[in-house]
C-alpha cells in the first residue's frame, strides 16, 4: 500500500473511532446509570397514581407522548439547540440567556429546581473527566456566580459540545432519558410491567425523533410549552406529605 492510500486508511480509521466516541459518550450521558439524580423524578407521575387514577399501558404512552410534543419538545429541544450552538461558538452570554430563559418556563417550582440540580450534576461530573472544556468551566462558573441556573437541557448541550457528540443525537438523547425515566417511575409505582415499558419506549420512538426534528433548530423566541393539565399535576405532587420522588 502506499504511503498517501496508508495515510488515507489511518484518516479513515481516526474518523471512524471518533464517530464511535461520539456514539459511546451520548450512551454515556443518556444512560440511568449515569449520576444526575434524574431517576428520583416522576414527573408529576407519583401524584397522578395516589390521586387514583390508574393508567393503561396505552394511557400512559399518550400522556409521555404529550409530555414530548407540547413541552420537551418546544422548550427543552429548543432550548438544547441553541445552547449547543452557542457553547460550540464559545458564546457565554448567549448560552446565559438560553438558560435563564428555559428556567422562566419551568412554572412549577419543583420540576424547575429538579432540572437545575441535574444539569449542575452533569456538569460537575462530566467536567471531573472532560477537563478541557473551557465553555464548560465558565458555564459552571456562571451558575456559582448566581448568573445561571444550570437547568438539564443547557448543562446536557454543553457536555455533548465537550465530548464531540452531534447536537442532534443530543436532542435524542435527552428524550431518550425522559422517556426512559418516565417508564421507569410508573414500574416502581407498580403501574404496568417491564415488558410493557419496553414496548412503550418503543412505540414513543418515532415521537422522539419528530420533537427533535422540529424543534432542535428553533430560536429562542421560538421556544414555548404548553401542558396547563399537567401543570396542575405536577403542582398537586408539590403539597404531598409523603413522596418516593421529588418531582
Amino acid at each position: 500500500m502506499s504511503t498517501s492510500s496508508t495515510t488515507a486508511a489511518t484518516s479513515n480509521n481516526n474518523s471512524g473511532s471518533n464517530s464511535d466516541l461520539a456514539d459511546l459518550s451520548i450512551m454515556q450521558l443518556a444512560d440511568s446509570f449515569f449520576p444526575t439524580g434524574m431517576y428520583t423524578t416522576s414527573n408529576g407521575l407519583e401524584a397522578l397514581f395516589y390521586s387514583g387514577r390508574k393508567l393503561k399501558p396505552a394511557e400512559f404512552t399518550d400522556l409521555v407522548r404529550i409530555f414530548i410534543e407540547r413541552q420537551m419538545g418546544p422548550a427543552d429541544t429548543a432550548a438544547l439547540g441553541n445552547a449547543y450552538r452557542f457553547a460550540a461558538s464559545s458564546d457565554l452570554e448567549s448560552l446565559i440567556k438560553v438558560d435563564r430563559t428555559l428556567h422562566a418556563m419551568k412554572l412549577v417550582q419543583e420540576i424547575r429546581n429538579a432540572s437545575a440540580r441535574s444539569g449542575t450534576q452533569m456538569l460537575r461530573c462530566v467536567n471531573s473527566f472532560v477537563t478541557s472544556s473551557k465553555m464548560m468551566n465558565d458555564y459552571a462558573a456562571a451558575i456559582k456566580q448566581g448568573r445561571a441556573y444550570g437547568p438539564y437541557p443547557v448543562a446536557l448541550a454543553v457536555s455533548c459540545n465537550a465530548m464531540s457528540v452531534p447536537k442532534k443525537k443530543a436532542g435524542l438523547a435527552m428524550l431518550y432519558s425522559f422517556s426512559v425515566g418516565m417508564v421507569g417511575a410508573a414500574l416502581r409505582l407498580g403501574m404496568f410491567q417491564h415488558f410493557d415499558g419496553q414496548k412503550i419506549i418503543d412505540e414513543l420512538k418515532p415521537v422522539m425523533v419528530k420533537a427533535v426534528n422540529d424543534n432542535i433548530d428553533k430560536t429562542i423566541e421560538e421556544m414555548w410549552q404548553f401542558v396547563p393539565q399537567i401543570d396542575l399535576v405536577q403542582m398537586s405532587h408539590e403539597k404531598m406529605a409523603s413522596k418516593m420522588f421529588i418531582t
